[in-house]
């Protein structure tokens, strides 16, 4: 992770701590920062080990977004966990806490562009459309043998090849 980015990113996590205590005036642990998620997700709060971690490379095609929402978002969960315990992850305590006390929409999935993360798509077929399934799910099918219909015209998913 570029550095530049990084000590941005600690700086706004730093910023919402911050509005936090003085908001409950109470002190919250510096949260600690991993760029290691991997996937279609922006970020995660784990919210026992007080840490944030976010996807690199969305992070680098979509900082602005990151800065400004993501890392609020993931602050937002560990500071609901901090003062309400485990609580619905976007209930109305973590939307009060994103809305009320740091000033940011509370939206819970992003809209980010996820061809450079999206991994390898299996295309399956059905009587009616192309299905593009993630490897995950196409290697479910092929270990369990199990089948999966299409929710329109109920016909078993027939795979096309990658």
């Amino acid at each position: 992770m570029d550095k530049e980015l990084s000590y941005r990113a600690q700086q706004i996590m730093a910023k919402y701590v911050v509005i936090a205590q003085q908001h409950f005036q109470h002190s919250f642990a510096m949260p600690t920062i991993k760029y290691r998620l991997k996937g279609k997700a922006a970020g995660k709060a784990y919210l026992q080990l007080n840490e944030i971690r976010l996807n690199p490379i969305l992070f680098i095609e979509n900082q602005q977004a990151f800065l400004q929402e993501v890392i609020p978002h993931e602050v937002a969960h560990l500071i609901t966990y901090q003062v309400y315990g485990r609580v619905k992850p976007h209930g109305k305590e973590w939307q009060n806490i994103m809305t009320s006390v740091f000033g940011v929409s509370a939206n819970t999935t992003h809209d980010f562009a996820l061809d450079s993360v999206q991994g390898k798509i299996y295309q399956y077929q059905c009587g009616c459309q192309i299905h593009p399934l993630t490897i995950r799910r196409h290697n479910k099918i092929q270990r369990n043998h199990n089948s999966y219909s299409c929710k329109i015209c109920q016909q078993t998913l027939i795979y096309m090849g990658s």
